[in-house]
């Protein structure tokens, strides 16, 4: 069976994953990391487009050799270089990465001295206390990854966000098709919008619930039936090993059924319990009176049944949205039509793939009034970042492409690296020329959490530094984020003039919906920004904006909704 985009994506990084463990050419495995972020972005299947015809060497940045292994792992074949792979490293070594502390060098080093190849061996040495014997790791590494595993990191992981839409989508489009379905949508995680889901929840409305339930038991991506009866069905999907449940329900009980697994386990008894208050009764078939159901074909209908304003999926977890509902105080949320611009993209000056003038004409083709160029400064090796003569290069560059653009404006910028001591990698006279600076960590992850708390706090004392990015450093499934004191930092970004980002990359979305949430609470501004390295990118503002929207945050509490000329005054530093 082909393969989506978002599994396509998943065995190129694990290709880059166990190539750089096994200490590979670095070159090689930016190549395939490169590739994976291409496929995972990519707005239409790879799977389709091997069908119509199309050549895989038009997507950005993949060439002859790239374009085979992509096609082939489209068509459902196994790649040699991932079975020798496998084969010398262990699929599960990888999991290794996602622990604290542990990169792909500390990883090679433990697998040379200790034939760890899997949380489980590592979890016994642990306890033997070989892993602080080993050179380069030491007792402190080893201390924090046994407290790591004791609060449960290394489980196995859930699935992105990004990539659950991309599995579900055909899945609903298939059901939608069936005769007799009116209705059909996900529910639970996924469409609570979290940042990982542990399975998929599946609501349809069906007077005769037959077709629909044998168009699903008959999916092609099915792997395994765990479960059937004549209105609910569990299966598993090949795709990312995701367990599938199906409700069909009739469209009288639509709403009802939608509502009640929609919402966090939580939030449904808060609202069972209200009904219960009120002499009624809620369950997935419908709010009663007595026997008598009363309108629940929408959600909408069941919240004003309970005297409560309709909760947005996103809010649905028990943390005061009743509440706040009952009394008229829920957030006016964010949209994706109010985001006017992004302020964080990348070029192929650096790592991006694409020209300047092609990411600027994607995004007025959005509909932008602006964008941010902000490629890597010159720390970004690996990157090929911007020293000081690059970027003046740029900032000209930038100046030419604003000359012939209408109707929208490009700022020049920069993703300046925060040095370990606070500084940042490039000198205030060529920052003083700039219109945004962006300055994130990509290196020092484990410093402790004041130092690295004063590394930020002393970044932002630089009254050229505007954004902080991605500012916990966590890589979801990957990376835990590095220790900060995130409450001191966002109150002093208010003091200095200064923003956070949220960074939409699905594997980021950092920051998470509960530093979102306090950051509206402490009266920071954030900025929504793509880390675009390719014009598909742009696209994943959607799960930045999800995020947002998690955190309560409403269109006032973004950096770039804001026109232009006001973005200008809240970016000049005072």
């Amino acid at each position: 069976m082909p393969l989506a985009n978002a599994a396509i994506a998943a065995e190129l990084e694990e290709i880059a994953d166990l190539l750089e463990i096994d200490q590979a050419n670095p070159f090689r495995v930016r190549a395939y990391r490169a590739a994976a972020r291409t496929v995972g972005a990519w707005p239409r299947s790879v799977a389709e487009m091997l069908a119509a015809g199309e050549r895989l060497e038009a997507l950005p940045g993949i060439g002859a050799d790239l374009a085979q292994k992509i096609a082939d792992l489209a068509q459902g074949e196994s790649l040699p270089i991932l079975e020798a792979l496998r084969a010398k490293l262990p699929h599960d070594i990888t999991a290794l990465l996602a622990l604290p502390g542990l990169g792909p060098k500390r990883v090679h080093r433990l697998h040379e001295a200790l034939g760890i190849d899997s949380v489980e061996k590592l979890r016994a040495a642990l306890a033997a206390g070989a892993v602080a014997k080993v050179p380069g790791v030491g007792r402190a590494v080893a201390a924090k990854l046994s407290a790591a595993l004791k609060e449960g990191t290394g489980q196995k992981p859930r699935t992105p966000l990004a990539t659950a839409d991309e599995i579900v989508a055909p899945l609903l489009s298939a059901l939608r098709k069936a005769p007799h379905v009116e209705l059909a949508e996900v529910a639970g995680s996924c469409r609570r919008r979290r940042e990982t889901v542990g399975d998929l929840d599946l609501v349809v409305a069906a007077e005769d619930p037959g077709p629909a339930m044998q168009r699903f038991l008959r999916y092609d991506d099915v792997k395994e039936v765990l479960e059937q009866g004549s209105t609910r069905a569990s299966v598993v999907l090949r795709s990312a090993g995701l367990q599938v449940d199906l409700r069909v329900v009739s469209k009288a009980s639509y709403g009802a059924a939608l509502l009640y697994f929609t919402g966090s386990r939580a939030h449904t008894i808060h609202l069972r319990q209200l009904a219960l208050d009120r002499g009624l009764k809620l369950n997935e078939y419908g709010l009663f009176k007595g026997a008598r159901r009363l309108p629940a074909r929408s959600e909408a209908e069941i919240y004003e049944g309970l005297d409560l304003r309709f909760i947005p999926p996103e809010l649905r977890e028990a943390e005061g949205e009743i509440e706040a509902a009952r009394s008229g105080n829920l957030p006016s949320l964010v949209g994706i039509e109010n985001i006017q611009g992004d302020l964080h993209l990348h070029t192929n000056a650096t790592d991006g793939r694409a020209t300047l003038a092609e990411m600027a004409r994607a995004a007025k083709a959005r509909g932008y009034a602006y964008i941010a160029v902000t490629d890597h400064s010159r720390r970004m090796a690996m990157a090929h970042g911007l020293d000081a003569r690059r970027l003046a290069e740029q900032i000209t560059a930038v100046e030419k492409l604003n000359a012939t653009l209408a109707g929208m404006t490009v700022l020049a910028g920069i993703e300046v690296d925060i040095l370990e001591d606070g500084a940042l990698d490039l000198p205030d006279s060529i920052l003083s020329r700039l219109d945004l600076v962006v300055g994130s960590i990509h290196t020092g992850f484990g410093l402790s959490e004041r130092q690295q708390t004063e590394r930020l706090l002393r970044a932002m004392d630089n009254r050229l530094l505007n954004v902080i990015g991605h500012p916990t450093g966590r890589l979801i499934n990957k990376r835990a984020p590095y220790a900060v004191d995130m409450e001191r930092v966002m109150r002093s970004a208010v003091e200095r003039g200064c923003y956070l980002e949220v960074n939409a990359q699905p594997e980021r979305l950092d920051l998470g919906a509960h530093h979102c949430r306090l950051a509206k609470e402490l009266g920071l501004r954030l900025a929504i920004s793509t880390d675009a390295h390719a014009p598909a990118d742009f696209a994943l503002m959607r799960y930045g904006v999800d995020q947002a929207r998690r955190g309560w945050l409403e269109a006032a509490d973004i950096l770039n909704t804001r026109p232009l000329a006001e973005l200008r005054r809240l970016l000049a530093r005072k």
